[in-house]
């Protein structure tokens, strides 16, 4: 079973650069796809090999919004976490299988101001981990997306610049509020499973349009797949596809038994 999560910064776009080429050549067995920016119905798609395909948009068009496409039909699917505040905006897709859940989060940005920063670290992100910590009560889940957070100093290429400081309280996806809250969902059994493969840094899955920071590789790692511990004798490899162009962000991918 192969996997790939992609944040593709608007569906539209991604198809005008190559995505049925990348979907031919990489084949997943479902993608999760992050900011599609587009409602279903705006969108010309010819997927032959995907027969279920899921969208959640947001209420105002154009913004956030996520689907999947599967070429394996789940048992039920729902959208969102039936939590009023955080379910206008499309960032929540569930599949259940036999096996497990799988879950696809496009994670609010924090905003350049951290304007958004305070919902995001006290509502957004303990709601979310509350919300797959349900769904594991009855089987495993694997979660992945954009969770716009690099993690540790190895996660991005200028830790020191980005970092919270008595002087500064850091950069949109580098604060320690948001930084903690991942460090909750590692505490709470989830694994981030491209490190269970790779060490060091240099491994990035998004970069700015500015400076050439994709050519210079100045980039942060903000995209993840993480499941439940009893999922892990099945994990096979985690990686990421820099190579892949067509976004800011590019794919990674989770493959199981």
């Amino acid at each position: 079973m192969k996997i790939i999560s992609w944040n593709v910064n608007g569906i539209r776009a991604v198809i005008k650069k190559g995505f049925l080429d990348f979907m031919d050549e990489y084949d997943p067995d479902i993608i999760c796809i992050q900011e599609t920016k587009a409602h279903e119905e705006q969108v010309e798609l010819e997927l032959e090999k995907y027969p279920y395909k899921y969208w959640n948009s947001a209420e105002k068009k154009g913004y956030s919004s996520t689907a999947i496409f599967s070429k394996v039909k789940p048992l039920a699917v729902a959208k969102d976490m039936n939590i009023a505040k955080h379910d206008n905006e499309g960032r929540v897709i569930t599949l259940e299988f036999k096996d497990y859940y799988l879950v696809t989060v496009y994670t609010p940005n924090s905003k350049r101001d951290l304007s958004r920063l305070p919902y995001r670290q006290t509502e957004w992100d303990v709601d979310f981990l509350n919300f797959v910590k349900s769904l594991e009560e009855s089987k495993p889940v694997i979660f992945c997306g954009d969770l716009n957070v690099a993690h540790t100093e190895l996660d991005l290429a200028n830790p020191q610049s980005n970092k919270t400081t008595k002087s500064r309280p850091g950069n949109a996806g580098y604060t320690d509020e948001e930084r903690a809250s991942f460090d909750n969902i590692i505490d709470a059994g989830f694994i981030d499973t491209f490190r269970e493969y790779h060490e060091g840094n240099g491994h990035y899955s998004w970069w700015s349009y500015m400076a050439g920071a994709r050519a210079r590789n100045v980039g942060w790692r903000i995209d993840y797949f993480c499941i439940s511990p009893t999922l892990k004798p099945n994990m096979t490899n985690a990686y990421i596809l820099p190579e892949v162009m067509g976004s800011d962000h590019c794919p990674i991918v989770l493959e199981m038994d």
